[in-house]
């Protein structure tokens, strides 16, 4: 299967109106077929994303550590006493967001060895299987989907019009944009919520609305999601077509 990769960069998180499905639940119902191998490279991008977010936050937990210890220690700054209070808050904040991280890494791995593709071989049945896979499939968290526009060389025109239509397991999320005469974008919809799916694949369409009965489809690609879970935000850009020369450009943060 032919996969588009992201090309993933780091970014700031910016506030933006989020559109979120209403029928969708976090708890999906197990599949027929364990897919182990496919758990396995899950499993490993978790990992690896729930380090660098408790590295991240570790960092921030030391630096606040430090400048509650400085401000105690000069008693003559009133302006730090007076912000020590917030700074105490703010490290309870912190202290929180890496407690809650460090208790999905307990329950992924008490042992702190990971699981191997032999493992699943001595479960007793397909059927557990699956329910571990659903069971952590729930515990995912979430990916917050930011749309930044499309960009084409020399391809977009003022007046074009185009809608993008992603598919994510059983979660949809369709949207419809047009180029300004200024180059900006205009799209009805900014930001959707997906529940990371372990055995799916994002697909992405997009399709050109030059009139009410001609459409014309850009590109149809499927997308690898184990890389998305990340410390930080990251932007993202999409071959939309093969050669290239219009990409997706999104916002994603775990």
């Amino acid at each position: 299967r032919n996969l588009s990769p992201f090309t993933p960069t780091v970014s700031r998180k910016t506030g933006s109106r989020v559109s979120r499905m209403f029928s969708m639940s976090h708890k999906s119902p197990p599949p027929k077929v364990p897919q182990p191998n496919r758990l396995d490279e899950v499993y490993e991008a978790l990992k690896k994303g729930l380090t660098a977010y408790l590295e991240v936050h570790q960092l921030e937990l030391e630096k606040l550590s430090t400048q509650i210890r400085e401000s105690k220690r000069n008693s003559r700054l009133v302006s730090a006493a007076r912000a020590e209070p917030y700074r105490e808050w703010c490290l309870g904040q912190t202290a929180r967001a890496v407690a809650q991280r460090g208790q999905l890494v307990v329950h992924l791995c008490p042992g702190a060895e990971p699981v191997s593709v032999g493992v699943w071989g001595a479960s007793p049945g397909s059927w557990n299987m699956c329910l571990l896979e659903n069971d952590l499939e729930s515990q995912l968290g979430e990916f917050h989907v930011r749309m930044k526009g499309l960009a084409g060389f020399a391809r977009l025109c003022a007046g074009d019009q185009y809608e993008i239509f992603m598919k994510y397991g059983r979660q949809r999320w369709k949207l419809r944009g047009r180029i300004e005469v200024n180059s900006k974008q205009v799209w009805d919809s900014e930001e959707m919520v997906f529940l990371p799916l372990i055995t799916e694949f994002l697909s992405i369409k997009v399709t050109e609305l030059k009139s009410l009965a001609n459409h014309v489809v850009v590109g149809n690609v499927s997308c690898e999601t184990k890389d998305l879970f990340a410390a930080l935000p990251q932007v993202v850009a999409v071959d939309i077509n093969d050669l290239g020369t219009l990409k997706l450009s999104l916002e994603v943060t775990w």
